[in-house]
């Protein structure tokens, strides 16, 4: 059958609208006796301010609809539904129903899926994201070297090492080449160990006064890297790499035929996280992502391996956590379809050897892998997948936090949730030498647990008042646990709520806005700046009703991810309590590899180039032009 699904949405009544789904039947059959299941972001809040329909159930982002009673829908005709009392009014094109299906008995039937329509006024195309650019010096370099005095040349044939090279240095070397291998399969390629017709020569040194992860190269009759770590000539071989690859590929680049570049990146913490719970990325993808950042010069990728969308990691102790929560279906009530899911099984895991394949691969271009476990919320699949850390007695759908699953959180006052976590951190730790492990630790609903007898007899007896006082009592116990094992708490800024954890041996993330980060550091945490205004890379790239993507944040164009300057809201006195700046790759809006390429890309690179390279070297039309060169998923 042929079925096809339109949105629209009109603004009144203030503030959230009204939305109308339109479902058409063009098949040559007609349809009675059926549901009509979507998932969506913009999610009804109210069932009896339906009209035309009947809401049968929501659970977040799953909504399933009733037709009225005796509806027969014939070939050609439509049935119009319309809701008000949304969460909010849609943002964007995207903000409407995803996928959607046709319940017939035991059949299911695919619904082709519209965009969001306006009802009051015609979408305009989007306007570029990206300007031309120019080039200041025709080196393709990202990000930028902060100190860089050179002649353009032609490029050699390759590079190839110079006689008694150390072992460990050409091991690094193959190891850059197999990177660009990776990211560019068809590409020429860069290093190879003998002089031959048309090659030049690199010698590397070693010089104490350089940074770690510093480098200095020095361009002649060959080519000397110096560094004093494996580190900075790791970074130095990905910047001849780039230069390299530049040249071969693109008519406007050449390589230096004389000068210096002397270059150590502006932050110690570069990093990207991956949200691979409401979307799962392959292994192989998440391996490439990885790949990314390394020829970005980042160094630290932040594994958000749990949400309430899916649990990623295998744990040994508890094999229902991916057998019962690593996977959404419409055949699965505690784990329904969500986000772009259509009603057949979508999900899956990442095993142990995986995850320690993963940190090796990593570990092998520089680059720490930190995992996160989110507690307390978030846990809708923990709850799904172990049922008896769920106080019995709590009232059913007493809380809901902003993406609407109903009682998703660890509970605290069930005494068996910290043997889970203990023995969950355990075999994480096992897998993930980082000293860094991220606990999460945001969105939990403001009147989590209260209705929860158990919970409220532990905040009697500890003194506790309300819920944010309750998830500080939490995560002090989760923080005893990490500290018992030689980790640092990571989380998010939420974690600070309620009287929070001791700054010492915290680090918590920015999210919210600027202003959280200089706030917290006043508290004596050490934070790191990923505020969704600049480095969120699921919002929106413009105010077009035609973007992709997430809106909370308002538009977050290209250049406002560049031109945010996170150090510079921080007053002086408190700039050493900010470690450095982070991408976060949320993918509540990612239903394929394309929507990625398309939201994440150039704006990765911009955070790249914002945590790498000072802020006078800093230039947008150079980076524009540079940006085209760079892989994508």
């Amino acid at each position: 059958m042929t079925l096809f699904l339109e949105n629209a949405w009109a603004p009144e009544p203030a503030p959230e609208g009204t939305w109308e789904i339109r479902l058409t039947n063009l098949s040559d059959e007609v349809l009675e006796d059926f549901t009509l299941a979507l998932t969506t972001i913009t999610r009804i809040i109210d069932r009896e301010r339906v009209s035309g329909g009947r809401l049968v159930r929501r659970v977040a982002n799953y909504h399933e609809f009733a037709p009225p009673e005796g509806l027969r829908l014939a070939p050609g005709e439509s049935w119009l539904v319309r809701a008000e009392a949304l969460n909010r009014s849609p943002f964007h094109r995207n903000d409407a129903a995803k996928t959607a299906w046709v319940n017939l008995g035991a059949r299911r039937l695919a619904v082709q899926v519209g965009d969001l329509i306006q009802a009051d006024a015609p979408p305009a195309p989007p306007p570029p994201r990206m300007p031309a650019g120019r080039l200041t010096l025709p080196f393709a370099l990202l990000p930028w070297p902060n100190a860089i005095r050179a002649e353009p040349g032609p490029a050699p044939v390759l590079l190839h090492a110079a006689p008694g090279t150390a072992m460990a240095d050409l091991r690094l070397m193959l190891s850059v080449d197999a990177l660009h291998a990776r990211l560019f399969p068809a590409a020429r390629k860069l290093f190879q160990l003998s002089p031959a017709p048309g090659t030049r020569e690199i010698a590397f040194a070693y010089d104490a006064s350089i940074p770690a992860e510093g480098y200095r190269l020095r361009f002649g009759r060959g080519i000397e890297l110096a560094s004093s770590a494996e580190a900075g000539r790791r970074h130095g071989l990905v910047a001849l790499a780039q230069m390299l690859h530049g040249a071969f590929t693109d008519p406007a680049f050449r390589f230096p035929a004389e000068g210096v570049i002397e270059d150590a990146p502006r932050y110690g913490w570069r990093g990207s996280h991956l949200d691979v719970s409401r979307h799962f990325w392959r292994f192989d993808q998440v391996k490439r992502v990885v790949d990314i950042l390394a020829w970005h010069r980042m160094n630290l990728f932040h594994w958000h391996l749990t949400d309430d969308e899916g649990w990623r990691a295998e744990i040994l102790a508890y094999p229902e956590l991916t057998r019962a929560g690593a996977h959404r279906s419409a055949d699965t009530p505690a784990m329904l379809p969500q986000l772009g899911d259509g009603p057949g099984v979508s999900g899956g895991f990442y095993t142990q050897d995986q995850m320690r394949e993963l940190v090796a691969h990593a570990g092998a271009l520089g680059i720490e892998v930190m995992p996160e476990i989110e507690t307390p919320g978030h846990a809708a699949c923990v709850v799904a997948a172990l049922p008896f850390l769920v106080d019995p007695d709590e009232t059913p759908d007493s809380y809901h936090p902003v993406q609407g699953y109903p009682n998703n959180s660890w509970n605290p006052a069930i005494p068996e949730t910290f043997v889970v976590l203990e023995r969950i951190i355990d075999e994480l730790c096992a897998i993930f030498p980082s000293r860094h492990f991220h606990i999460g630790g945001d969105e939990v609903a403001k009147n989590a647990w209260l209705e929860s007898p158990k919970a409220r007899a532990l905040m009697q007896r500890e003194g506790l008042s309300g819920t944010f006082e309750l998830q500080s009592w939490f995560l002090r116990r989760v923080k005893a646990m990490l500290d018992a094992r030689g980790r640092v708490l990571v989380g998010w800024n939420e974690v600070a709520h309620g009287g929070g954890v001791a700054p010492e041996n915290t680090l918590l993330m920015a999210w919210e806005k600027p202003e959280v980060g200089i706030e917290l550091a006043r508290q004596g945490y050490d934070v790191v700046m990923t505020p969704g205004q600049a480095y969120y890379l699921d919002m929106v790239q413009g105010a077009d009703w035609l973007e992709n993507g997430a809106g909370w944040a308002g538009p977050v164009p290209p250049r406002q991810s560049y031109d945010y300057e996170a150090e510079g809201d921080f007053p002086e006195e408190l700039r050493p309590r900010m470690r450095g700046i982070q991408a976060c790759i949320w993918c509540e809006h990612f239903t394929s590899d394309a929507w990625f390429n398309d939201l994440v890309f150039p704006r990765l690179s911009a955070v790249a180039e914002a945590a790498w390279t000072r802020r006078e070297n800093k230039d947008w039309l150079r980076f524009a032009a540079q940006t085209r060169l760079h892989p994508t998923l």
